[in-house]
């Protein structure tokens, strides 16, 4: 679907961010490991749980979602110790987050072995199969891949070649059932993860580290039911605070999260942006200066560079790239993970930016030129998307943003959410 897109207005008022997806998959998929029952609240109704939901029920999984609440209870009691030929569905990306559960239940699971990816580049499955390994799984090196775990899980040490955050969510699922005492060294620390780290906790997981790039994780025989909460979208919060600022409103997003703002905050002023917190409410003021920061050292340009966490998100650069159109000055942008990741450049020069592309990582940026509205294709990358839709939200005009509804995938309420605010937007 397209969005049409008429600028130009200053966006105004209150958000309630929703759950954050990231988080939500999986917690969804760490349910498995228990057939007590377990509820969760603030779950965000996007296509991916969807798909795994259906998933569940086809294996006899009893769950009720209120999607109007935000409420999800499951039961896995009933799920069924075998799959169709040991086969995944092969249409849900986050596959990957069910391996941990599902060899725990059924044994044996067979994969592709040539991962796709997404827009962003090629996501490998050989740190999932690396970790699993080292965790008591055995992995028949054929067409399809074999996956089985013949003893149950046991424990090990583990040192990731970089932090991946889907490959230390398998590691803390699988370790939590393990024999022992495991540890991973390189861990990611993203909110997400401390996020299954809580839910995990509270299903009985012994858990130390979460939040730092060192994880211990002392296994247990069983896992409880719970009642777990899934953490406010902060990439949604950032996404609207940024809104504010492109358009010149002031909006005020509620249940945001401060302590993970202090890197975001600073990025923000890099680009003449002050993002202020009254307790958990985050708020942007109308008419910012938007006037990028020159740093001491005069001979080189104002930077922001993303990573891993605690860097500043990668999921986030686009965002910034889309409110640096509309500040004076010149900023260099780094993306440290993605070969892909500016890949959309080019729909973003059609509204008139002012991009040299250095290569597959990093760009700069000369802002405040003059914009036009324009019809733009967008990739599948969420936040790169919502960046296009920011800048033509900004221009006097009407503007399109073709093929946007990835933009569902994280956000299910967004067009509804931006209207609240007097934006002309709609889907078509």
């Amino acid at each position: 679907m397209d969005l049409i897109v008429n600028g130009g207005k200053p966006l105004s008022g209150t958000i309630i961010p929703s759950g954050n997806k990231n988080s939500a998959l999986p917690l969804v998929c760490a349910t498995l490991l228990t057939d007590e029952p377990v509820t969760l609240h603030n779950v965000p109704d996007i296509t991916d749980i969807a798909k795994i939901v259906a998933f569940m029920t086809r294996q006899g999984s009893r769950i009720d979602w209120d999607k109007a609440a935000g409420t999800m209870r499951l039961d896995h009691g009933a799920f069924k110790n075998e799959l169709v030929n040991h086969e995944l569905p092969q249409d849900m990306r986050s596959t990957v987050l069910l391996y941990p559960a599902l060899l725990r239940r059924v044994k044996k699971i067979v994969i592709p072995a040539n991962a796709t990816g997404c827009s962003l580049g090629v996501r490998e499955i050989d740190p999932h199969l690396e970790i699993l390994a080292k965790l008591g799984a055995v992995i028949d090196e054929s067409e399809p891949l074999v996956i089985a775990l013949p003893d149950g899980f046991r424990a090990a040490r583990h040192w990731g070649d970089y932090m991946s955050v889907t490959v230390t969510e398998n590691f803390l699922m699988a370790a939590a059932l393990a024999d022992g005492e495991s540890t991973l060294i390189n861990a990611a620390s993203e909110p997400h993860v401390q996020d299954l780290c809580a839910a995990l906790t509270l299903m009985g997981a012994q858990i130390e580290g979460a939040g730092t790039s060192m994880l211990r994780v002392r296994g247990v025989k069983k896992l409880n039911g719970c009642t777990a909460r899934i953490s406010s979208d902060y990439h949604e919060i950032v996404t609207f605070l940024a809104l504010g600022a492109i358009t010149g409103g002031e909006i005020r997003v509620e249940k945001s999260l401060p302590q993970h703002f202090d890197l975001i905050t600073r990025a923000f002023a890099k680009l003449g942006v002050t993002i202020e917190h009254e307790g958990t409410t985050a708020i942007v003021r109308r008419n910012q200066s938007l006037v990028i920061e020159e740093p001491y050292t005069t001979n080189l340009l104002a930077k922001i560079e993303a990573a891993p966490w605690p860097y500043f998100s990668v999921d986030l650069l686009p965002l910034m790239v889309a409110l640096a159109t509309r500040a004076r000055g010149t900023v260099h942008f780094w993306n440290k993970v993605y070969e892909n990741g500016f890949s959309w450049i080019p729909e973003l020069a059609k509204f008139g930016a002012h991009i040299l592309v250095s290569d597959p990582h990093r760009i700069t940026l000369f802002g405040s030129k003059p914009l036009r509205p324009a019809i733009v294709d967008a990739p599948y990358i969420i936040r790169a998307t919502i960046a296009l839709y920011m800048v033509a939200a900004s221009i006097p005009g009407r503007s399109m943003v073709k093929n946007a509804d990835t933009i569902r995938r994280a956000h299910p309420r967004f067009v509804e959410n931006l209207q609240t605010l007097g934006a002309e937007v709609e889907w078509k």
